[in-house]
């Protein structure tokens, strides 16, 4: 059965110089990264130079102006190699927007294009070691002083942390106020006070460096604010339907990657005298893992539609990220069985596939928070 596709020429366009250069550029040194723990600055650039990053952000700011659906041809392409390591989707489609949409025309002018062009690299610092989904517990805090406001804080699971050169930095600037009271700061890497801690050893997602961040009374201008004093936690939950769509959507991207990776072998390895696949429990089992991959993709793809046509509400996006990411760990999990033990083998995509996925269903809001913002519209 072929779907009916979301994506216009234009789209299959941009796809074929994707797979060109995931093909060139990322493909053969993706083993090589997981060792070093992070990929090269200058992976970033040349994806600058490919046009693959801040794709949806507007031309006059060194952006193309594509549409929303671009970016997800990215993460296609990228989830058939099993490429983790470059985050690009955080840098261009979560922290770009955000200063697309509450920056002023300043920090538009100063950080869009070079976000573009890859010579500077973003991240964004919001988990602290006791704050995780509960936003409003976060004990960072921006103290205002003359014209400036002073960052004093940590924060750590923090991706990008060792490459980035600019932070959206999640803080309280009124600890009295609980949501009301959180600020977002754009914060450089070369200011006095910052520092970055270790690289964090992961179970998964090896080629992304993943960081501890330390704040010891850092001076910003009160310039950096983002958007409002006091309209951080605003600002964040406006944009999470864009970005539980770009986790929904990988989801389904490896699972259909796996899927596919597990038919083929299952073709080609025999056991006492028959193909894996010719066992009806295998052949079952895969069948019932393609049908709910088959469904998940058509659900996905509306929600993609819906949120390209401003249509996505948050409800729909929590389901969207908590059944596909659910669905990932359980369909990797059943098809590195199938592999016997050369699926415990890292040199087996299904052995990364199955260590990249378990984050899936904790990184963007865990699965119980998305059951309980589903929960309170019941």
């Amino acid at each position: 059965m072929t779907l009916p596709t979301i994506y216009r020429e234009e789209h299959e366009q941009f796809r074929e110089q994707a797979r060109r250069f995931i093909a060139r550029e990322i493909a053969p040194f993706h083993d090589a990264w997981e060792k070093d723990k992070q990929v090269p600055r200058e992976l970033w650039r040349k994806a600058g130079e490919a046009g693959l990053l801040c794709m949806t952000t507007p031309e006059q700011y060194g952006g193309l102006g594509a549409d929303l659906l671009f970016p997800f041809v990215l993460n296609e392409e990228l989830a058939k190699v099993f490429a983790t390591g470059p985050s690009f989707g955080l840098h261009s489609d979560i922290i770009a927007p955000y200063i697309v949409n509450f920056g002023t025309e300043e920090q538009k002018q100063k950080w869009l294009p070079r976000m573009a062009s890859g010579e500077t690299i973003s991240g964004i610092a919001m988990t602290e070691p006791g704050a995780g989904s509960d936003l409003q517990s976060i004990r960072t805090r921006a103290v205002a002083d003359g014209d400036s406001y002073v960052i004093s804080g940590q924060k750590t699971f923090i991706s990008n942390g060792q490459l980035a050169d600019l932070f959206v930095v999640v803080t309280k600037t009124d600890t009295t106020q609980g949501a009301k009271g959180v600020t977002l700061f754009l914060v450089e890497s070369d200011r006095p006070g910052f520092r970055r801690g270790r690289n964090l050893e992961k179970i998964g997602r090896k080629a992304q460096d993943t960081s501890e961040l330390f704040f010891d009374e850092v001076r910003v201008p009160k310039e950096n604010v983002l958007g409002s004093v006091g309209k951080g936690f605003v600002t964040l939950m406006g944009e999470l339907p864009r970005e539980r769509m770009l986790i929904a959507a990988g989801a389904v991207n490896v699972i259909e990657a796996v899927l596919d990776e597990t038919i083929r072998y299952t073709k080609e390895r025999t056991a006492f005298g028959q193909r894996i696949i010719d066992f009806q429990a295998n052949r079952f089992a895969l069948a019932e893992m393609k049908a709910e991959a088959t469904m998940l993709r058509i659900f996905v793809n509306q929600c993609i539609l819906m949120l390209a046509e401003g249509k996505l509400d948050t409800t729909t996006a929590a389901m969207a990220k908590l059944q596909t990411t659910e669905a990932q760990c359980k369909i990797v999990d059943n098809c590195l069985q199938m592999f016997g033990g050369y699926g415990y083998m890292w040199e087996y995509p299904v052995a990364r596939a199955w260590a990249d996925s378990r984050i899936q269903r904790i990184y963007g809001g865990t699965s119980e928070i998305m059951k309980e913002l589903i929960g309170r519209t019941l």
